[in-house]
């Protein structure tokens, strides 16, 4: 095979012609620059949609740069580069916020600040990436020149810049190129090992557990001494003590204050209890940030990226993995016509370079399918190429080899380090102990969570309340319609239980009949399109089958209910009301309903008792593969019709009862949500009042140490601090008490923190919020975080805060109205220092902003749960009436004021003002709050005097 140099020198002048780029186009709000050969210069709004509409030019996300020029998405065009797609192809899985700061930074280049820097640096990126691709050392640069000939041929705009700076380095001549399409084809495969075996009981004592904190504070670069911090990982040791009898595991409830250095304070005892007992210390987080920041700080345990990538792994659901099987049906579909090929080939680049095939809260660029106008159901996203539709062919994918989920799971039984999240721990156990009541196998996850954190533990309670729940409604049965009879309708993908099982079942008439009879049954399930039946926008409703019918007399049912509502919020917000008393369509319709559910229920159990018999008698002929694929049909078989299909039936059953009388455990309601002003589903609903007693049985009593931490899991306005997080935890009826610890935070909240109420604003008049935040963040110079407890409201202020501050220079981000998922939009927020973002629970949840990206913080009114049917269950359950469950709805109420607190200051020099723009707040709400923060109440004048003063000093710290 020949090689050819296809320049005639490798060094690069800056006359190369795929280093001529066209201008860059930055549009930061009430501004916009472009910069070209001529140098950066501002522009008029006009020109700027001139510049965009009619190129070329280079942007950094075309659908924002749309949006803040007024006009719609636009399509791909070899005329409008894109520059965050460049940055996809050139450093795949690697991060990068996208706007022209988010690029800057990932460049390694300081933030622009304003328009004129802004474009300048947009075209600095462009050219760095590509010269990049021009260097001799660009890793694997014939699969990169494979692709990008793809591209080119696709009409990428970037193609033949990007081929230009690939042959500015010699490539392979080859008279038949694939299409660099084929990741599934290429990726490594998965191999097995022997069981790793059940794990020792050799104890971590609190003196070790120090020691090894010692080592990985040295490793991390950090010599200061945190007396705080080493108190409390001896304290975290208890949980990695052995237990001295079944069903009394050492459970700690410890509160870290922030900038304690909690994750490193357990990391410790938890690595050491690994290594001695070779098993797997589990950590559950709550939010996928929390997840990324403890694999990257497990880089103290093991440096060596190599040797990291097998002790620690990272663990979601199947939900969040690249499907290869999905992709491929998508990349050929794309070839074909039928799709966004330029985006299927970025992802496939990206599989190839991905640590583990997350597609959410991994590397995966979250924003990439977003930059152009493609269709939902074209997009490289992962709503398309993760397996949501439980169609799983197991052992039977020809991919199943290279399987993301696969090796994620099996990397797993080998680590010492598990990072999973609250609701696969829940569901997984959910699962297993529903198997184990049975006499069943269990699927092997559960066995191994002998030793648990549960970090960010006070959403534990939130977490068990949605693993172990149940639900009816049209999309959840039309689901499972899908997952038992495949998608119905041309052009859709997808594959039913005939062809995952076919097969399987092919030398057993009574197993065929079974599966056929299922198929027959799922036809009385709800199919696609079900509210467009029973809720039409105009026209009549046509309910079809029983399922329907049901839904629609619960509709029904909830109109007649909440009609008084109806004018004031509508159908806006969605509606719920009790589920007794029945009407009498309700009860006649849920008969038919229960009948079609056990008409699908008894075949399905049919077929996984055959399924069950091959693995039994045929067991010394099935090879590895086959009994694989049986077991993860048995999954699939166990999730839907030994659980699913029983705990509907259930909820119907239960609407016989003659009695009103409220279920002493449950919490039974009719709801139905909304959209756009539309009834998009209807559900009938069951909830545990108490979900931490499925929580108790089915995680914390089996396992042998659990550790629950946070930054807010105390409450000091109780007469016992920890009452609320013993109730809120499974605690509270454990045999051996949960030991208790609480850690304050070493900053010096005094000296760097402000608490202001706001005592002169109309908390619902949309103005006066808007007014408010504006002359705050203004004072603040940026960097402000408005949360807000509504969607319409947020919106509403959007809508006029925006080009306020877009006056001053001052971009503003809002979740629920900019094109980009939270964690997109937080990721922004972080690079650009003087920007606002508007959120939701959400981004409270989810920000981890430390610096002057974050200086102010206000809330658009007190964060009060909630008074839903659910909640008013539990505060009589926990609180009772009058003062107790005042006291209980204060303590929910404090908890989340403190969470978003806490996201003020994340470092020692970090300074930060928290604002309520709620003049009823009460104080007592604020006894969560750090030791040193004094609550000021004062007019919006005073407010906005003293933000500006506070934070003056804070303006030139980088």
């Amino acid at each position: 095979m020949t090689v050819s140099t296809l320049t005639a020198s490798p060094a690069l002048t800056g006359a190369e012609p795929w280093l001529v780029l066209p201008a860059a186009l930055a549009v930061p709000p009430g501004a916009g620059a472009i910069c070209d050969e001529a140098g950066a210069r501002k522009i008029g709004r006009g020109a700027a949609e001139g510049a965009f509409t009619t190129g070329p030019v280079l942007v950094a996300h075309a659908s924002l740069t749309a949006r803040r020029l007024g006009i719609a998405p636009p399509a791909r065009s070899t005329d409008l580069l894109d520059v965050l797609e460049l940055f996809a192809f050139v450093r795949p899985a690697r991060f990068c916020a996208p706007s022209p700061s988010g690029l800057a930074l990932a460049m390694g280049q300081a933030e622009p600040r304003g328009a004129e820097a802004q474009a300048e640096a947009l075209r600095r990126a462009a050219d760095g990436l590509l010269r990049e691709l021009a260097e001799p050392t660009y890793p694997d640069r014939e699969a990169a020149f494979t692709l990008a000939e793809t591209l080119a041929r696709a009409g990428w705009a970037w193609g033949w810049r990007v081929l230009g700076a690939l042959q500015h380095q010699p490539v392979r001549e080859r008279q038949h190129r694939g299409s660099g399409l084929d990741a599934w084809s290429r990726l490594a495969e998965w191999e097995d090992e022997a069981p790793r075996g059940e794990a020792g009981s050799a104890p971590v004592d609190s003196e070790s557990a120090r020691i090894r904190l010692d080592k990985l504070l040295q490793a991390s670069g950090l010599d200061e001494t945190r007396p705080t911090q080493s108190d409390y990982a001896a304290e975290a040791a208890f949980a990695f003590s052995p237990r001295d009898e079944e069903g009394r595991p050492r459970m700690l409830l410890a509160e870290a204050g922030t900038g304690t250095g909690k994750t490193l304070g357990y990391l410790a005892p938890a690595s050491l209890w690994a290594e001695r007992n070779q098993g797997a210390a589990w950590v559950s987080t709550y939010t996928r940030a929390l997840q990324r920041q403890i694999d990257r700080e497990s880089a103290a345990l093991w440096p060596d990226p190599a040797e990291r990538k097998r002790k620690t792994v990272v663990r979601k659901g199947r939900e969040n993995y690249l499907c290869l099987l999905n992709l491929q049906d998508m990349v050929q579909a794309a070839q074909l016509g039928n799709g966004d090929l330029i985006g299927m080939a970025l992802a496939s680049r990206w599989a190839m370079h991905s640590r583990d095939g997350d597609m959410t809260g991994g590397d995966y660029p979250g924003w990439l399918p977003g930059l152009f106008a493609v269709g939902p159901s074209h997009q490289a996203s992962a709503a398309n190429l993760v397996d949501r539709r439980g169609e799983c062919v197991h052992a039977a994918c020809p991919h199943y080899r290279t399987c993301f989920v696969e090796k994620t799971i099996r990397a797993s039984r080998r680590a010492d380090l598990v990072v999973a999240n609250h609701a696969l721990v829940m569901t997984q156990a959910a699962f297993d102990g529903a198997r184990s009541a049975r006499g069943l196998k269990q699927d092997g996850e559960t066995a191994a969570l002998k030793r648990i954190v549960f970090d960010e533990g006070h959403h534990l309670f939130d977490a068990a309340d949605s693993a172990f729940s149940a639900c009816l409604s049209g999309q959840e049965a039309a689901e499972l319609r899908r997952w038992i009879r495949g998608p119905e309708g041309r052009g859709r993908r997808g594959r039913g239980l005939e062809q995952r099982l076919g097969d399987l079942c092919a030398d057993s008439e009574a197993a065929t009949n079974a599966l056929q009879d299922a198929v027959r049954a799922a036809a009385q399930l709800p199919g696609e399109g079900v509210s467009g039946r029973i809720a039409p926008a105009s026209g009549e409703v046509n309910p079809v089958g029983p399922i329907e019918r049901f839904l629609l007399a619960g509709l029904e049912q909830l109109r007649a209910r909440t009609s008084e509502n109806a004018a004031g919020s509508g159908v806006e917000f969605g509606m719920e009301c009790a589920l007794r008393p029945v009407t009498d369509p309700v009860l006649e319709t849920a008969r038919e309903a229960a009948q079609a559910l056990a008409a699908v229920e008894a075949p399905l159990l049919a077929l996984a008792r055959h399924l069950e018999d091959i693995l039994d008698d045929e067991a010394a002929e099935l090879d590895g593969s086959q009994r694989s694929r049986i077991e993860g049909a048995l999954r699939g078989l166990d999730r839907r019709a030994r659980m699913t299909l029983p705990g509907w039936r259930s909820m119907l059953a239960a609407l016989e009862v003659a009695s009103d009388e409220p279920d002493p455990d449950f919490v039974d309601w009719l709801s139905a949500e909304a959209a756009f002003g539309r009834i998009m589903d209807v559900a009938l609903r069951r909830h545990w009042i108490d979900p931490t007693v499925p929580l108790e049985a089915a995680v914390i009593v089996p396992a042998h140490g659990v550790l629950v931490t946070s930054a807010t899991l105390s409450d000091p306005n109780s007469d016992d601090p920890f009452d609320m997080a013993r109730l809120r935890t499974g605690a509270a009826r454990l045999i051996e008490p949960a030991r208790t610890l609480k850690v304050e935070s070493p900053f010096d909240y005094a000296a760097n923190a402000r608490v202001i109420v706001v005592n002169d604003l109309v908390k619902d008049d949309a103005r006066q919020t808007a007014a408010a935040m504006r002359e705050l963040f203004l004072a603040a110079g940026g960097g402000g975080l408005g949360l807000f407890t509504a969607i319409r409201r947020l919106k509403a202020v959007y809508e006029r805060l925006g080009p306020d501050l877009a006056k001053h220079g001052i971009p503003l981000y809002a979740q629920h109205v900019d094109p980009l998922e939270v964690g997109a939009l937080v990721d922004v927020f972080r690079a650009e220092q003087d920007s606002c973002l508007l959120g939701t629970d959400a981004v409270r949840d989810g920000v981890d902003v430390p610096g002057r990206s974050l200086r102010i913080l206000a809330f658009d009114r007190a964060p009060w749960p909630r008074p839903d049917l659910l909640h008013k269950a539990r505060r009589a359950r926990f609180g009772g009436e009058g003062a107790g469950g005042r006291n209980f709805d204060d303590a929910l109420t404090r908890a989340r004021i403190a969470q978003a607190f806490g996201r003020l200051i994340r470092r020692a020099d970090d300074k930060g003002v928290f604002v309520m723009l709620d003049a009823a707040t009460p104080t007592r709400l604020f006894g969560s709050l750090p030791p040193g923060t004094e609550v000021q109440r004062m007019g919006l004048a005073e407010a906005v005097e003293q933000v500006g003063a506070f934070l003056s000093s804070d303006k030139e710290r980088p």
